[in-house]
C-alpha cells in the first residue's frame, strides 16, 4: 500500500472539462472488445438562468437532525477489507495551497462575490480540496476543479493541517482516458458490458491486484449466473487475463475495467458549478420544474443507505427521486427499473428529468437532471447525494414525470 500522505505536489492546481455524450441504449451483444466505441457529443440547452440568492443565505448547509438508519452490511465482506492499490498512483490535482472543506456538514457554498449575499457559482461537498489563492477578511479566494470563486476561510482546513488530512479524505481512482469506455461485468474482454463511460470521468477504485478468490466473492454478492460466466469464457478465461483489470465502484455496484484506458490516480473530491434553476417560457421549464431542482439541491452530501428513502437520514438513488416527487405530489416506485416504466421516454432533458442507467441486463440506477449537463443522485456511502456530469455513464433512458 503506498503512503498517501507523500501525495501532495507544490504545482498549481488544473481541472479537465467533462464531455457529455448521446443516449444511446447498451446493448452487450454487439460490443466486444476494449477499444473505445466512437463518440458522439451532444449539445445541452441550457436551461439555467443565474439569479443573486437572498442576503439571509448561509454558505454551510443546514439540515434537521437525522433519523439515525441502520447500514445494511455487506453478507460477503466485500466491503470490510481494504481497497488495494499497490504502487504509484499520481494525485489527480496539485496544489501550492491546499485547502479541504472539511468543518461542514454537508457542503460548502462557492461565491463569486466573497459575500453570502453574492451569487453561488458551486458547491463543495464535505472534504472536498481546493486551491487558495489568497485569504482577506475571513473569505479564501479558490478554485476547485471548474469552480472559481470565494468560500469562508471558517469552513476550511488549510496549509499543513488541510495537507495532514489528504490521506484520510482521499481516495484512489481511475480517470478515464477515452471516450466511450466499455466497463465490463467481470474482468475479461469476452464478459459482457456493464456499462460505457466518459472521458475524464472518476471512480473509485475497489482493487488494483485481482485474484481469483476476489473475483468468485464479486459473483457470489452479484448473484452471477454459472450461464453468464460461460458467456465471459468461464472462470479459466477469467482468471487468464484479470491481471489486464482494475475492480471498480460504479455508484453502488462493482464492475471492471482495462488497465490500458485508465490512469490511476490519488483522488481529492471537487466542487461542481451550480446555478439556479427558474421558470421560464423561452425554455418550456415550469415553476414545478425548477422548484423541484432547487429543493433537491439542499440535500447535496447527505447519506446513501441502500433501501433508504429519507432525504436527511439516508436515502439509495430511487429512494431519492421517489422522496423528491413525492413532496410535489407525485407517486413513484421505489426501484430504478420501476420508475422508468412509469415516465414518458424524451430526447432533450429538462430540470427534474430522471436520468436511467443500466448495468448491461438492467436499469439499476437513477438520477435527476439539474440543467447545464448535471445531475444530482444518491450515489453510494462513500460520496453519498451528489452532482455529476449526466454523461458520466452512458444513460439508457430519460423519463419526464411533469411538464
Amino acid at each position: 500500500m503506498m503512503n498517501k500522505g507523500k501525495r501532495i505536489m507544490a504545482i498549481a492546481m488544473t481541472g479537465a472539462m467533462l464531455t457529455g455524450m448521446i443516449v444511446l441504449p447498451v446493448r452487450a451483444a454487439i460490443l466486444a472488445s476494449e477499444e473505445p466505441v466512437e463518440g458522439v457529443n451532444v449539445v445541452l440547452e441550457e436551461y439555467c438562468d443565474e439569479v443573486v440568492e437572498s442576503p439571509a443565505a448561509t454558505d454551510q448547509a443546514v439540515q434537521a437532525s437525522p433519523v439515525p438508519t441502520p447500514v445494511l452490511q455487506d453478507s460477503t465482506g466485500l466491503d470490510e477489507e481494504e481497497d488495494e492499490v499497490e504502487g504509484h498512483v499520481e494525485l489527480n490535482l496539485n496544489y501550492s495551497r491546499l485547502g479541504i472543506a472539511s468543518n461542514v456538514d454537508t457542503y460548502l457554498n462557492v461565491r463569486k462575490k466573497p459575500s453570502t449575499s453574492s451569487k453561488i457559482v458551486g458547491k463543495m461537498t464535505k472534504n472536498s480540496g481546493c486551491h487558495i489563492y489568497s485569504i482577506k477578511k475571513g473569505w479564501a479566494k479558490i478554485v476547485s476543479g471548474q469552480v472559481k470563486g470565494y468560500v469562508k476561510v471558517s469552513y476550511l482546513s488549510t496549509d499543513q493541517k488541510a495537507e495532514d488530512l489528504v490521506s484520510s479524505v482521499g481516495r484512489n481512482v481511475v480517470e478515464i482516458q477515452t471516450d466511450s469506455l466499455r466497463v465490463r461485468a467481470l474482468p475479461t474482454t469476452d464478459a459482457p458490458i456493464y456499462s460505457i463511460v466518459s472521458e475524464g470521468e472518476e471512480f473509485t477504485i475497489k482493487k488494483d491486484n485481482l485474484t481469483l478468490d476476489f473475483v468468485q466473492k464479486i459473483i457470489e454478492k452479484e448473484k452471477i449466473s454459472k450461464d453468464f460466466i460461460e458467456r465471459a469464457g468461464g472462470l479459466e478465461a477469467v482468471a487468464n487475463s484479470m491481471a489486464d483489470f482494475i475492480c471498480i465502484y460504479v455508484d453502488n455496484e462493482y464492475a471492471f475495467v482495462s488497465k490500458d484506458y485508465v490512469k490511476e490516480r490519488y483522488s481529492l473530491k471537487r466542487a461542481v458549478k451550480v446555478k439556479t434553476v427558474k421558470a421560464s417560457k423561452s425554455s418550456g421549464v415550469s415553476s414545478s420544474q425548477a422548484s423541484i431542482v432547487e429543493y433537491a439541491k439542499q440535500f447535496l452530501g447527505n447519506r446513501y443507505v441502500w433501501g433508504g428513502s429519507s432525504l436527511t437520514g439516508g436515502t439509495d438513488c430511487s429512494g431519492f427521486t421517489m422522496s423528491l416527487y413525492a413532496r410535489y405530489g407525485y407517486s413513484l416506485p421505489h426501484n430504478a427499473a420501476a420508475q422508468s416504466g412509469v415516465t414518458r421516454r424524451v430526447s432533450s432533458p429538462k430540470p427534474g428529468d430522471l436520468f436511467f442507467y443500466s448495468n448491461g441486463s438492467r436499469i439499476n440506477h437513477v438520477a435527476m437532471y439539474i440543467g447545464g449537463g448535471m445531475v444530482i443522485h444518491a450515489s453510494n456511502p462513500r460520496d453519498g447525494i451528489k452532482i455529476s456530469n449526466a454523461y458520466y455513464r452512458r444513460p439508457v433512458k430519460i423519463g419526464r414525470v411533469m411538464n
